[in-house]
């Protein structure tokens, strides 16, 4: 079972950064409870929908892929990171997630193993993305990287097409 819950989503203006309460829930152990940023990693998580991804808390703003998905509260990676290696497994309708700890030389150590229903992940991060769009809307949001907006969008249609088709 995969549980995400995201409260009191707001735009911090003067860091230009998306913060919010975050509690992520896996086979009934809470992995993740704490106030994070959303927005620098939120194109990833709503991109591991579909596609596998690699975390790398040293990656350039611009390869949003590898952004791990809940970072910091400050908004910077580097700083604090939580990072998940993930899988989508189409066959078994599953997407896979594996905690992972990242050393400076950039190597991987994995830990805990998780698969979800992929039908609940995707409606789960869909609704992650519905809420940033609403909490952006027709504020002054400069983010880091330009395009996050954008790229939000097109996943978010992705996810509502794929949401949409699956039985």
């Amino acid at each position: 079972m995969f549980r995400l819950e995201i409260k009191g989503m707001k735009l911090e203006p003067d860091l230009q950064i998306v913060q919010a309460d975050v509690k992520v829930e896996a086979d009934g152990e809470i992995i993740i409870d704490e106030s994070m940023c959303v927005d620098v990693g939120l194109p990833a998580l709503l991109y591991s929908g579909f596609e596998p991804t690699m975390p790398n808390r040293w990656a350039e703003i611009g390869d949003w892929t590898s952004v791990p998905f809940f970072v910091c509260g400050c908004g910077d990676p580097e700083c604090r990171a939580i990072l998940f290696r993930t899988q989508v497994l189409e066959e078994e309708g599953e997407v896979e997630w594996v905690l992972v700890e990242q050393a400076e030389d950039r190597s991987y150590r994995e830990q805990e193993l998780y698969r979800f229903p992929l039908r609940s992940y995707r409606e789960q991060v869909l609704r992650a993305a519905e809420q940033f769009l609403e909490v952006i809307d027709g504020q002054d949001y400069r983010p880091l990287m330009k395009d996050t907006e954008a790229v939000v969008r097109r996943l978010t249609d992705r996810l509502r097409r794929a949401v949409g088709t699956e039985h």
